[in-house]
């Protein structure tokens, strides 16, 4: 029975900052007393056709009676959404719990200048999330037949909508529990969204500098310069209020006295005058923020971030920054350079994203140093609001860039940024250099939550989501410079030619080291005979090499002979980059700087072989997880997702803050029966008597634990005795063990039935506050105790992700048959570990669930231990309703 509350607190965490169709943005927050003259003003501003749709009549101004009534809602019963542009209501949504307490009516009304950009959709899927927040399962409508904008909304939102007519409405009825088609809907708004707003601010028609100064070295006075000089196609705009002029520009005062629209906005002013600014740019109606302006690296700063970033979006503005590097666009239509430094990135294929101001100056200074071109790039600074995701939306859109290159600090919402990578690694190869501390130290500056996973488990995540893991901005260039030419091999094989075997051999040798299966070729290059021989020859060899089905890649170890020159020989591999097989080449020693590591007429040149095959190993990796396609996990049979959810929210009642409770057995027990997940029954006994009686019940032959979690498994502590088939052995078993037991404080025992003799594996699952659900697996005893032999991943998972979780650990060979012993029932073990995954990921509420020991025989699977604790769960960031991150 649905309990139908009174009303709630104003919830807080239903505001939201939205983009919409068109780039822009705007904030969506539930309905108070104090909107009624904005929803007046609204209604008023309406068109009578729009009047007439929402309800049936005309009428040219709201009652009194009926804006209060609007206006106070209980947030349960009836809910109500705003979307705000600044002080000014363009959309609002609304829900009325009919007398089905599990159903309720919605209604919306979009202001008549912002219909077509989304709002409604968006408002339908906060109200659904809010509705499912208070027991609503069901949603109808009554829409008119002409109203087909609305009709529209209803119908493309992924839903399984019933209609019928009735007295001349259209009567609309659906649940709205997410369905497949939903959220891929919902993603797909969000991605046309996100990627419409960073196309903007990377192709605005108009750019306004704010604190463009006449002095030389200033920030104000490069970014102007830069931007003239990179010529810049739009209409360029100064403003200093202490000048006439700047640069060459006709100086304003404030932007808002420029007498032309201002698409994009650059911030250069000191940090006490940028709201100001902001609420200048909010008038004008600027489009896009660029705020180079530092000083937010402090608590007090995170703090100021959040402001300004709110008062951006609410005026349609999305922020790039604080403390951004800047922006910039190759397309000959555009050629836009923002930025404070003096290098310019080349034109070509490659997006780069960073964040941190001097790591974008790292990377856009070695992508010149490599000779990678550059299709757009984008430094978010402090990413207050513009962040890797919302780069990657518009990555994947744009038709100048064939692959991503990411410098990575910290993660905001890494579930979204798997998702979005994954999807995007389909098309487009996403490289990303990250630290082994990211995720788990905050860099200044940056408001993002700190994981408490296991190291491994971001690494698994970049791994399921095909993204190519680097160490280090020359790496990460290493690697794009080789795929800004050639696609990915096909297969590892590596044939290496060189005017010397043995640099040949050494080639190779590194080479298998990065999973390549390379081959020097026996016969050498012959550099005695003189350049005009030599590089026909040379033409003639890789042609041969390329043509062969069974050669992948081909490396040139090439190593400087006088007579031979270096570019002519380039120039020779250059005429096998329009042919899909990569042609490469190692320039060991090499002393001529104007050919250093990098793409040098139009080839990828690596100065050792271990950056060569290094290179080539990543995007073989990438290739490997390209061909296997994605394949989800099909829920196995019996599963009760919603009843686990109803008794989870029962037992989670009641906790106080980020405190945890842990289940009893019986509790778990029943949690888990929701999900087909069987536990070995126990009991625990405090004497031989009791011990017998249990077994009685239980069934013979029994084992005899220590009732601690860490000793239970110890048979070389004697924490545990096997087989034990009858009374008087268990008598004896447990005598001796309970003195045994006493000297390490344990002073009760555990008796249980005993499972088929098979592998014994732990299973962990957690909730972790940066990623989400981590799922761990290892095998018992010293594999993770000491030797830390655990494999990660982060659910949801695909098939594949589910068969690399079971084979990553190196002491899983146990399972597929070792040594002459039989596999273990690995279908079984799939079983089980997709509906543990399943469990997680449905359920935020469960913050730890440890499987162990979880035996597995050559027939069979037993749970023989569990360990699970609760906690209020909090909202995770990637939640089915479309908001920016906070």
């Amino acid at each position: 029975m649905v309990d139908r509350k009174l009303s709630v607190a104003y919830p807080a965490h239903w505001e939201a900052d939205v983009v919409l169709r068109d780039g822009t943005t705007a904030h969506l927050r539930p309905i108070t007393p104090a909107d009624a003259q904005a929803l007046q003003d609204m209604h008023q501003k309406q068109s009578e056709t729009s009047v007439y749709l929402r309800y049936f009549t005309y009428k040219s101004a709201l009652t009194a009676k009926e804006l209060e009534r609007f206006t106070n809602v209980d947030h349960v019963n009836r809910v109500a959404f705003t979307v705000f542009r600044g002080s000014n209501i363009i959309g609002v949504g609304r829900y009325d719990r009919l007398d089905d307490p599990t159903e309720a009516e919605v209604a919306f009304n979009v202001s008549d200048a912002y219909q077509g950009t989304g709002i409604g959709s968006i408002l339908l899927e906060h109200l659904a999330a809010a509705a499912r927040e208070n027991d609503i399962t069901r949603f109808t409508a009554e829409v008119l037949p002409e109203n087909r904008k609305m009709l529209t909304v209803f119908s493309e939102a992924g839903y399984a909508v019933a209609r019928h007519f009735e007295d001349g409405v259209v009567m609309l009825e659906f649940p709205i529990n997410p369905t497949e088609r939903s959220r891929e809907v919902t993603e797909a708004r969000e991605h046309r969204a996100e990627a419409s707003s960073v196309a903007g601010l990377l192709a605005p028609k108009s750019i306004a500098v704010v604190g463009a100064s006449r002095t030389w070295g200033k920030l104000g006075h490069s970014v102007l310069d830069r931007l003239v000089e990179g010529g810049y196609t739009g209409a360029t705009y100064a403003v200093n209020d202490a000048a006439l002029e700047v640069g060459g520009h006709m100086a304003y005062g404030k932007v808002s006295e420029i007498p032309g629209p201002v698409d994009l906005a650059v911030i250069c002013v000191p940090r006490d005058q940028v709201t100001g600014v902001i609420e200048d740019c909010g008038a004008h109606g600027v489009k896009g923020l660029v705020l180079m302006t530092a000083g937010y690296e402090n608590a007090d700063g995170l703090a100021a971030q959040r402001e300004l970033v709110s008062l951006a979006r609410a005026n349609g503005m999305r922020v790039v920054g604080p403390a951004s590097l800047g922006l910039i666009n190759t397309a000959p239509e555009v050629r836009m350079a923002i930025t404070g430094t003096t290098v310019q990135p080349t034109a070509g294929n490659v997006g780069l994203f960073s964040q941190s101001a001097s790591m974008g100056a790292i990377l856009q200074g070695v992508s010149v140093q490599h000779g990678v071109g550059v299709s757009s790039s984008i430094s978010a600074g402090l990413r207050a609001d513009v962040s890797g995701n919302d780069a990657m939306q518009y990555f994947e859109d744009d038709p100048r860039t064939d692959l991503v290159a990411m410098h990575l600090e910290s993660f905001g919402n890494p579930r979204k940024f798997a998702r979005i990578a994954r999807r995007l690694a389909r098309s487009k190869p996403v490289i990303v250099a990250k630290s082994d501390l990211l995720g788990r130290r905050l860099p200044p500056g940056h408001s993002v939550r700190v994981g408490q996973a296991p190291p491994g488990a971001l690494n698994a995540m970049l791994r399921q989501s095909g993204v190519i893991r680097v160490q280090s901005v020359e790496e990460l260039m290493d690697v794009a410079g080789l795929l800004s030419v050639y696609k990915a091999p096909a297969g590892p094989n590596v044939a290496v030619l060189s005017n010397s075997l043995t640099l040949a051999e050494v080639v190779c040798d590194v080479a298998e080291a990065c999973n390549l299966n390379a081959t020097a070729e026996p016969r050498e290059l012959d550099y005695t005979l003189g350049q005009s021989r030599v590089l026909p020859k040379l033409r003639e060899r890789v042609a041969e090499l390329v043509a062969n089905p069974d050669v992948h890649s081909v490396i040139l170890a090439h190593l400087s002979y006088s007579g031979i020159s270096t570019d002519a020989v380039l120039e020779v591999l250059r005429e096998f980059s329009t042919q899909p097989k990569p042609v490469i080449t190692v320039l060991p020693g090499q002393i001529d700087r104007k050919i250093a590591g990098g793409v040098h007429h139009g080839v990828p040149v690596y100065t050792s072989p271990t950056s060569a095959a290094g290179a080539l190993g990543k995007a073989h990796g990438y290739r490997q997880w390209l061909d296997i396609p994605f394949e989800p996990l099909v829920d196995p049979e019996g599963l009760q997702v919603e009843a686990a959810a109803d008794y989870l929210h029962e037992l989670s009642a009641g906790i106080p803050g980020t405190e945890l409770r842990q289940l009893s057995t019986e509790q778990t027990t029943k949690l888990l029966g929701f999900y087909g997940i069987n536990i070995f029954p126990s009991q625990v006994v405090h004497t031989a008597q009791e011990a017998v009686d249990a077994a009685d019940e239980l069934g013979w032959p029994v084992v005899l634990k220590a009732n601690d979690p860490d000793l239970r498994q110890r048979l070389d502590l004697g924490g545990v005795r096997l087989n034990i088939p009858d009374a008087e052995s268990l008598r004896a078993d447990f005598t001796h063990m309970s003195a045994l037991m006493r000297q390490y404080g344990v002073n009760s025992l555990e008796v249980q039935s005993m499972a088929s003799a098979g592998q014994a594996c732990v299973v962990k699952a957690m909730e972790d506050p940066l990623l989400g659900p981590v799922v761990s697996f290892g095998l018992s005893g010293d594999a993770v105790n000491l030797l830390d032999d655990w494999a990660h991943g982060v659910a949801p998972f695909s098939a594949t992700d589910l068969a690399r979780l079971m084979h990553r650990p190196r002491s899983s060979a146990r399972l597929f048959g070792y040594q002459g012993l039989p596999a273990v029932d690995l279908d079984a073990l799939r079983d089980f570990i997709t509906r543990v995954s399943l469990f997680k990921d449905n359920h935020p509420e469960v913050t730890i669930a440890q499987f162990a020991p979880v035996s597995v025989s050559t027939d069979s699977l037993s749970v023989l231990g569990v360990k699970l604790s609760i906690g209020n769960a909090e909202r995770r960031t990637d939640s089915i309703r479309r908001a920016l991150r906070g």
